[in-house]
């Protein structure tokens, strides 16, 4: 299959929450697997999309055209909340949608906008469609009869800088969902960064005095601990003074 270069919109999708189906279902997952494949690929495929990769229950495709990948999106969520699943099943797939211009190889697509869209993909919950800044410029106001666009804001993701992410609402649904899959923020990630600089802190004084003499190890040794209690010392009392702020 020759795939499509220039400028090619992604679309990732994943089942959430598969394991726990799996333990739920025991034989029966394999016909979900299937019903799955199933009906996603015969709406992307509808949708003029390309399939690059699948892997167990994750598809990776891609579109010549950014509406055509948001159509088929949510024609793939509509198709699987019509489904009747085996036990009444509840089958949750996220979905994100990029473009880019990547590189084809001789493996398929080569590049960071294939990374971006993996990232905005795993930030998303089952049931949701996630859009990055891109998409959403390229389709602007051509979107699906019964959907409307909800900008969630800057996102930090894995492996790239930052990604303004919007969702792909439904009208027929009437899920909300939790915040992004991101990176740590707010005061976790302040303490995370903190404890990280003191490990670092650490790794230097060991080096340093691993490399010298027996007479300068002492020394790195003794002012390094000291230096340390200090800097320790330090942040507890930042920290502490960051949760009274907030």
């Amino acid at each position: 299959m020759t795939l499509p270069g220039g400028t090619v919109t992604f679309l990732f999708t994943d089942i959430e929450g598969s394991t726990r189906l799996l333990q739920e279902l025991g034989d029966d997952y394999g016909q979900v697997v299937a019903d799955h494949r199933r009906l996603l690929r015969e709406a992307f495929v509808d949708a003029g999309g390309n399939e690059v990769d699948t892997q167990g229950d994750a598809f990776f495709y891609s579109f010549p055209r950014a509406r055509d990948a948001v159509r088929a999106a949510v024609a793939g969520q509509r198709a699987l909340a019509g489904h009747e699943w085996p036990r009444g099943a509840q089958v949750l797939v996220r979905m994100g949608v990029h473009t880019g211009e990547p590189t084809v190889g001789d493996e398929g697509y080569v590049g960071l906008d294939v990374v971006r869209a993996a990232r905005i993909c795993s930030a998303g919950h089952g049931g949701q469609i996630l859009l990055s800044e891109t998409t959403r410029a390229l389709i602007g106001n051509e979107l699906p009869e019964g959907v409307t666009v909800r900008d969630l804001g800057p996102a930090q993701m894995k492996d790239i800088q930052h990604e303004h992410v919007f969702e792909l609402a439904l009208d027929e649904s009437s899920r909300s969902f939790p915040p992004l899959k991101t990176p740590l923020t707010g005061e976790a990630a302040f303490e995370k960064r903190f404890d990280d600089k003191i490990e670092r802190y650490v790794e230097r004084q060991l080096d340093a005095a691993l490399s010298g003499s027996p007479t300068a190890q002492v020394k790195y040794a003794v002012g390094g601990l000291a230096t340390l209690v200090l800097v320790v010392a330090a942040i507890v009392a930042i920290v502490f003074l960051v949760k009274l702020v907030v």
